[in-house]
């Protein structure tokens, strides 16, 4: 990966020091898959030449197994993106559809959360709005973990549902958006030059989990970048202050990531084309009714397993995303 030019020398020395981490770790998941493959070839003779019908099973286990980190690691050698390997930050917004596009926010919420538990990452709320009458009408999220960005970059867009809405009493189906934004979370102090006549800086009494304290001040932040129309937001932080220092820090990487950029399609790779939170914009269709499919409709990647993609089932659309990319 190509080194920004923003590090000094502290920090291309992490870097380096993170690079060959992980060029150690990937050589080392190579050749355990080596070992594995031939381990499934001898069992496999022992139980042709011992005529063992209990080898069998035993063998389809081993092959499961391997199939699932051989993939794995398919995964990461498509992550060559100059921020695949940083934490990323994940914005959702509901859109068309009232109560029902907050509720479908909030299931997007927790299949993100799922889908980060189990791979192991962490992640930390920074800002919250809870919808009138349930669900959520937007959070923002740092999901921190190994290429959680270069995982995380093709969520990137509006996600559709339909389904019988439990808040009709009609029991009709009803259609409802809401758009992800997905970027990556760049923690130097990038030398980004801003006016402070160019921000619109509000506070506000900061909602959803948090203890006590959180619902006891007006210590959320919402920065406004007038001449762009970016807006970050962090409610999590104990302070004001350490609110404001969080979203500045949001703002610089996202006017950083927009100043290195020449043109609109290299743009589009990195933050995402910004379309309607409605009919026509979105990139993956979740159908719960009459019928249970979930896909992506820029690879053709689907399934019926609604269910299981709801609980963070994730990463056939991750990776049929990455080869897309990779092919276009």
């Amino acid at each position: 990966m190509q080194e920004p030019d923003f590090w000094n020398d502290s920090e291309k020395s992490t870097h380096i020091t993170r690079e060959l981490k992980h060029l150690k770790d990937t050589r080392d998941r190579y050749e355990k898959l080596r070992t594995d493959y031939d381990d499934i070839l001898t069992l496999i003779e022992l139980g042709q030449e011992e005529n063992d019908p209990d080898t069998v099973e035993e063998v389809r286990e081993m092959l499961d197994t391997f199939s699932t980190e051989l993939e794995e690691m398919r995964v990461e050698i498509l992550l060559s993106g100059e921020y695949d390997d940083m934490d990323a930050i994940l914005t959702l917004h509901s859109g068309a559809g009232g109560t029902e596009a907050c509720d479908w926010c909030g299931m997007l919420y927790r299949m993100y959360t799922r889908w980060a538990e189990k791979k192991g990452f962490s992640l930390e709320v920074l800002d919250l709005l809870d919808g009138d009458e349930a669900g959520i009408k937007s959070v923002t999220v740092q999901v921190s973990g190994p290429n959680a960005y270069g995982l995380l970059k093709g969520e990137k867009g509006v996600h559709r549902l339909v389904r019988i809405s439990p808040f009709n009493a009609q029991g009709k189906r009803q259609t409802s958006f809401v758009s992800c934004d997905v970027m990556p979370d760049i923690e130097e102090d990038l030398d980004i030059e801003i006016n402070d006549d160019d921000l619109r800086i509000d506070t506000y009494r900061s909602s959803g989990a948090g203890g006590q304290h959180i619902n006891k001040t007006s210590s959320a932040i919402r920065i406004t970048h007038l001449p762009t129309g970016i807006v970050v937001q962090c409610q999590n932080e104990r302070s004001q202050h350490q609110n404001k220092d969080k979203a500045m820090q949001m703002l610089k990487a996202k006017l950083f990531i927009l100043k290195q950029q020449a043109n609109a399609e290299k743009l589009s790779d990195i933050r995402g084309e910004i379309k309607d939170i409605a009919w026509g914009n979105q990139i993956r269709s979740y159908v719960f009714q009459p019928y249970t499919l979930v896909k992506d409709l820029r690879t053709d990647e689907e399934t019926g397993n609604v269910g299981a993609v709801m609980d963070g089932d994730l990463d056939r659309f991750i990776s049929a995303y990455l080869k897309w990319i990779r092919n276009k």
